[in-house]
């Protein structure tokens, strides 16, 4: 207990002499040939969880039929004298079949009561006391465990039982000294208080803080729940090359690598696109891909420069199959892993039962500001209503369709709270996009959005090989206009094309948003174990 005061307590110049005394601890033990770094495998049969679930079962089992103690119309003296001779006999009953564990973790607290101890033990499923006597594993194992500190790995074996006032725990047998912590943590109760050092030092982030801990579990199980899904519909997940050497597939700035033996730059991968596209000239159908992508951008609670994207292909679909395979692998997701379709995500509560909104994106803008994009308009009237409206236009975005998508950003897109397919995108901003029959100056997209934010993009993929060449040349005008996210022309890909790509739909999800919103997280940096971070000043 007094250990746990001083650790938690200590003022910041008496932390090099508290650090220092548990090197010399380590160094006592090593002295003494007790070194813990020198054990390699300890038997662990139980985690904390499993032993209290087997221990629950256990005295359902021994104890059926036993009947609470009657303590009516006692006094305090014999309710307690009651209730005591009760609990004896239970342990009695229970210690006589006992079962026997062995767990591992780190130790979280310690008191220290004479001959006889308690500490907690965290493991990977949870916690559990430990009640520690020295008449019971030895005296000199007591001595050493007495000098032991918060944050050590113990490896505990004895048998579990529910003390008096009803905590199931582990009467130690033997105590091994597993790993030494070095290191003070921070004061239970608070935790890592600044946010960036939880981000930081995700290690410590995840010892002290459960939420952490729990989305750091939740997110593979998502990805997991994900891949089932896609698997049960007959798509093929598939890995394709993170290193490129065109800039194809989004609208975004790349990171620039150099390979050494061929003496050429290349590209971390914007996106997943075009060799999936590629896939589906090759004959499969259904493809998928989970993967890292990178764009050289700003940070912000949505964005991190490293991030997961996930990119599906289906032959012979469209924007509609994608909107119903989207729907329905979100619903599959509440369903199958939180057993609920309601969630609190950006400050808003998100119900994502029923059928989901689809509105165009003009239909949007026309809703919010009165204004209709749907009629034919010059490049002059649409830069007269963005003036009017206090809409900066960029040389590179001098025409309709990019005035059109900056009023959608400004005006509608926080608004569209309740899940939402915006659809109907301007051609200008889509150079990958299979273009509307009855309107060619918008195409068969949509974007997914929740509480505001977008959480996936969909096509009725173009392949039309002279139309996506078209589109790839216009991308380069607008490079030189300024627009440094234009994609290059990868002749490649239009040759694959004129093989001939059957129609389909495909669609792209950001995996961290997914994750945020089915955790409720606030931050894509609380999702992602190892966030991108600015590098510590060093002096």
């Amino acid at each position: 207990m007094a250990e746990n005061k001083q650790n938690n307590q200590a003022k910041p110049q008496d932390v090099n002499k508290l650090l220092q005394v548990r090197r010399e601890k380590l160094a006592d033990l090593q002295a003494a040939g007790k070194d813990p770094f020198e054990i390699t495998k300890y038997d662990v049969t139980y985690h904390s969880t499993d032993v209290k679930e087997a221990y629950t079962a256990h005295e359902a089992e021994l104890l059926a039929g036993r009947q609470e103690p009657d303590v009516e119309g006692l006094d305090d003296a014999q309710k307690k004298e009651v209730l005591n001779n009760d609990y004896n006999e239970r342990r009695a009953i229970m210690d006589a079949s006992p079962i026997h564990v062995s767990i591992a973790g780190r130790m979280m607290f310690k008191r220290v009561m004479g001959k006889a101890s308690f500490c907690n033990i965290q493991d990977l499923k949870g916690n559990i006391q430990v009640y520690v006597a020295r008449d019971q594993i030895g005296e000199e194992a007591y001595a050493d465990f007495k000098k032991s500190d918060i944050g050590d790995i113990y490896g505990v074996k004895g048998w579990a039982f529910r003390t008096k006032t009803g905590e199931l725990s582990i009467h130690a047998e033997e105590m091994t000294l597993l790993s030494k912590s070095l290191q003070i943590l921070p004061e239970k109760f608070h935790g890592l208080t600044d946010i960036e050092e939880r981000y930081r030092r995700r290690y410590v982030d995840l010892i002290m803080n459960d939420d952490s801990k729990k989305v750091a579990f939740t997110r593979p199980k998502i990805i997991r729940c994900i891949q089932n899904y896609m698997d049960g519909l007959g798509f093929v997940e598939v890995e394709t090359p993170v290193l490129t050497t065109l800039l194809t597939g989004a609208s975004a700035r790349p990171f620039i690598t150099h390979h050494n033996t061929q003496d050429m730059d290349m590209y971390l991968r914007i996106a997943l696109e075009l060799p999936l596209k590629r896939l589906l000239v090759g004959g499969m159908e259904a493809v998928y891909e989970i993967g890292r992508t990178f764009r050289n951008e700003g940070m912000d609670p949505m964005h991190n420069p490293e991030f997961t994207l996930m990119e599906a292909y289906l032959a012979y679909s469209n924007l509609d199959g994608m909107m119903e395979m989207t729907e329905s692998m979100f619903k599959t997701i509440a369903e199958k892993i939180f057993n609920k379709y309601t969630f609190n995500w950006n400050g808003n509560e998100i119900n994502l039962e029923g059928k989901w909104k689809r509105i165009s994106m003009v239909d949007s803008i026309k809703e919010v500001t009165g204004i209709d994009f749907k009629k034919e308009m010059s490049v002059e009237e649409a830069l007269k209503l963005a003036k009017e409206h206090d809409i900066e236009v960029e040389e590179h975005q001098h025409n309709v369709g990019h005035i059109i998508n900056l009023f959608f950003e400004k005006y509608v897109e926080e608004t569209l709270i309740q899940p939402t397919f915006l659809y109907g995108h301007p051609v200008e901003i889509s150079p990958l996009t299979k273009k509307n029959i009855e309107d060619p100056r918008f195409v068969d997209r949509f974007e997914l959005f929740i509480g505001g934010k977008e959480f996936a993009n969909a096509y009725t993929e173009l392949n039309d090989p002279i139309d996506q060449l078209e589109r790839f040349e216009s991308q380069l005008k607008e490079r030189e206009l300024g627009n440094d996210e234009a994609n290059d022309i990868d002749m490649d890909f239009i040759e694959a094309l004129e093989y001939g790509m059957p129609p389909a739909g495909g669609i792209g999800y950001g995996i961290d948003r997914l994750v945020m919103f089915f955790t409720e997280s606030a931050s894509i940096r609380d999702v992602i174990l190892f966030p991108t971070m600015k590098e510590r000043d060093r002096k």
